[in-house]
Order: structure tokens, then C-alpha cells, then sequence
């Protein structure tokens, strides 16, 4: 089993900061990817930010120059620091992991169970 631990959301005024935080828990052997998604109302989830065998990232358009992922392998930690907040980026955050357990024999992805952020305007 494995567990993924998020927390920083809350709410802040438009152009304020953020900065959030997912641990990741278990019997695990090899992490693959890390990465957060978001969820409005209304709307589908969708990928913010990611990063992959710890050094390569990829971000959604709307969050490029903004919000900067990061990873710490020692702590199976990601971290998601998001810069210069506006209201379209109100959503539940998601925490992701595709990750190797040492019970399993392929990765399989895992998820958080979201965090709220607010932006007002």
C-alpha cells in the first residue's frame, strides 16, 4: 500500500502565493513521476504540473512562469510552489504519484485526496 499526504491549500488574495506540499508514504521501491492536477466546479481534472525521474517537468499553459514543481527523492516529496495566483486557478489540487511498490511488479498511479485552494479576487 502506499499513500500520498498533501497540504499547503487555503486562501489567498489574487497575486498572493501558495506553496504545496505532497508526501508520499508505503512499501514503496522506485518513484516515477510526481505531479499535481486541479479540479474546478464544473469542469474536468486537469494537469498542472509534473515531473519525472526527478529532473523533467512539464507544466499546463496557464500556470507556465507562475508555478514551479519540485521534488525532494529523499523525502518521496513534491512540492508545488505557485507565484502570482489569480482567480481561475481556484480549484481542488490533486496530488499524483505513478510509483514501483516492492509488492508489485509494474507502477501504478496513485492519487491524493486534493487540497482546496481559493483565490479572491
Amino acid at each position: 500500500q502506499a499513500h500520498l499526504v498533501e497540504s499547503g491549500g487555503g486562501l489567498v488574495q489574487s497575486g498572493g502565493s501558495l506553496r504545496l506540499s505532497c508526501a508520499a508514504s508505503g512499501n514503496i521501491y522506485s518513484i516515477k513521476t510526481l505531479g499535481w492536477y486541479r479540479q474546478a466546479p464544473g469542469k474536468q481534472r486537469e494537469l498542472v504540473a509534473r515531473i519525472t525521474d526527478g529532473t523533467n517537468t512539464d507544466y499546463a499553459d496557464s500556470v507556465k512562469g507562475r508555478f514551479t514543481i519540485s521534488s525532494d527523492n529523499a523525502k518521496n516529496t513534491v512540492y508545488l510552489q505557485m507565484n502570482r495566483m489569480n482567480p481561475e486557478d481556484t480549484a481542488v489540487y490533486y496530488c499524483y504519484a505513478r510509483m514501483l511498490l516492492r509488492t508489485n511488479l509494474d507502477f501504478s498511479e496513485y492519487w491524493g485526496q486534493g487540497t482546496q485552494v481559493t483565490v479572491s479576487s
